[in-house]
């Protein structure tokens, strides 16, 4: 089996490729290094282009006319870049895509895995595939865009399409072969380790939630367990999207996470279990847009690709933390933006 993946030197889009070539799946990689890393893709077969340039997309197609799949892991992705600047995130992430879907039907390619977000569902516990959605950014609604797209392209064309949906990635590839290349992360994790480093304490926002223990609830799951995922989606891919499946179609939606959810106060637990130290933290009042947090429901994902997260939040914590020390020795070659 061949998958070219577009982000594939990204964090995500390099760890599936990572395991997807330690699965015996061969890759091949586009992607522009806008926020990708040429470090991620060394030794790897791989075009530097947009996913929008049909004729980088031909040449692809015209190397490797043995490609399966595709697995599409290109997209921008920061919220508040998204509020600020919203046409480019419809452009890149709504266009771009559209157009990427035309291409991969001319050249004959008709599975594609999209690598979607949980954060087009109405904030909830418990989450399944069938919940409202209710994207709160416009990085969210490019995400719900997309897939409404992606569902009627599905019932009019050849292509088939399965979305994964999911929150938040943590952890990095376990032989260390690449992981988060972002310096200041704005995540929970992120802004812990950070403030874990220069010695200030953690912000708790808000006590007062209606969670098991008062403070906001994030589903965390680690980024192998996410490529781990993916691969299963590939490997099951025609049967999913096969009309005589349960309740299967050209168009399949599946969460991916932990299924439990992780409060802000367990995640503080878990870090000092890891660390063995403990660490300095501070309540403050609620932010404005808040919630209560969400967390999926991964039953469907059990059913049909047999899969559940095997890593915990304290070996995504741990590897993290393990990829923050070496990150950069890692990333020699300075910004490739």
């Amino acid at each position: 089996m061949k998958v070219l993946i577009t982000g594939g030197a990204g964090f995500i889009g390099s760890t599936i490729a990572s395991a997807c070539l330690d699965d015996g799946i061969d890759v091949v990689i586009l992607d522009d290094l806008a926020t990708g890393r040429s470090e991620f893709v060394e030794g790897r077969t791989w075009y530097r282009g947009d996913i929008a340039d049909g004729d980088v997309i031909d040449q692809i197609f015209a190397d490797h006319p043995d490609i399966d799949a595709t697995i599409g892991c290109a997209a921008k992705i920061v919220v508040p870049e998204s509020v600020a600047n919203p046409l480019y995130y419809y452009t890149e992430n709504v266009s771009k895509g559209l157009a990427l879907l035309g291409h991969l039907l001319r050249n004959g390619c008709e599975r594609y895995l999209f690598s979607s977000s949980a954060a087009i569902y109405e904030p909830g516990q418990g989450i399944t595939e069938t919940s409202p959605l209710n994207p709160m950014s416009p990085y969210a609604r490019t995400k719900a865009h997309f897939e409404n797209a992606l569902e009627d392209i599905t019932a009019g064309t050849p292509l088939r399409a399965i979305s994964l949906r999911y929150f938040n990635p943590i952890g990095c590839d376990p032989e260390f072969r690449s992981g988060l290349q972002v310096m200041k992360p704005t995540h929970a994790l992120g802004v812990m380790i950070d403030a874990y480093h220069a010695g200030r304490p953690f912000p708790v926002t808000g006590t007062d939630w209606e969670t098991r223990d008062g403070t906001g609830i994030r589903d965390y799951v680690h980024v192998h367990d996410l490529a781990r995922g993916h691969i299963a989606a590939v490997r099951r891919f025609d049967t999913i999207t096969s009309n005589d499946a349960d309740g299967g179609g050209p168009y399949r939606v599946i969460n991916l996470g932990s299924g439990t959810g992780t409060t802000v106060l367990e995640l503080i637990e878990a870090f000092e279990k890891v660390t063995g130290q403990p660490l300095a933290h501070e309540t403050v009042g609620r932010r404005p847009g808040d919630n209560a947090g969400a967390y999926p429901d991964i039953t469907l994902a059990g059913e049909l690709l047999g899969w559940e997260p095997v890593l915990s939040v304290e070996q995504g914590i741990s590897d993290s933390l393990a990829w923050h020390a070496r990150r950069s020795l890692v990333l020699t070659h300075g910004s490739e933006e």
